[in-house]
């Protein structure tokens, strides 16, 4: 199952992370594909934002992880842009974030290879101009239908393409 949409705007990107938030549970692993600039995470601050997290939100560019608390428990946002090597990630303990009580959100998890779950979700944001960007996102899961379902409903400043 999928969908995809057009959404114009840094705004309208965020909202839609938070209304999609409602759909997440714990356990869940979900994957974001872009180009940089894209709007990955702009998606993930307003996912953060949706499971009630406060305060700032940082990419993890050079950290790999951030670790937060949201309103389901541990929610862990992975960017691993910088990753040389799959190996890196069993160094510092990544499969022990992800367990069924925490939600995992990976900006470029396809450079981890094979090392980590598979995604019950992958949303894919591309540019179409300077504002808008195309949001797609694909089921891996039946958890995942749950934010294909939510997407599709969703009826914010967006226009469907």
């Amino acid at each position: 199952m999928e969908a995809e949409r057009r959404i114009e705007g840094e705004q309208a990107q965020e909202a839609l992370g938070e209304h999609l938030a409602a759909s997440l549970r714990p356990g869940m692993v979900i994957h974001l594909r872009g180009e940089i600039g894209a709007g990955k995470t702009t998606l993930v601050r307003g996912l953060l934002r949706g499971l009630g997290v406060e305060g700032p939100i940082k990419s993890p560019t050079y950290t790999l992880v951030e670790p937060y608390e949201g309103y389901a428990g541990p929610v862990y946002h992975f960017d691993l842009y910088r990753l040389s090597d799959p190996e890196e990630l069993q160094f510092f303990g990544a499969e022990e974030y992800f367990c069924p009580r925490c939600i995992c959100i990976l900006e470029w998890a396809e450079r981890a290879g094979n090392v980590l779950p598979p995604p019950d979700a992958i949303i894919e944001t591309s540019y179409l101009d300077a504002e808008g960007r195309r949001i797609r996102l694909k089921a891996g899961s039946d958890a995942g239908r749950s934010l294909v379902e939510g997407f599709t409903g969703y009826g914010g400043d967006t226009d469907a393409d």
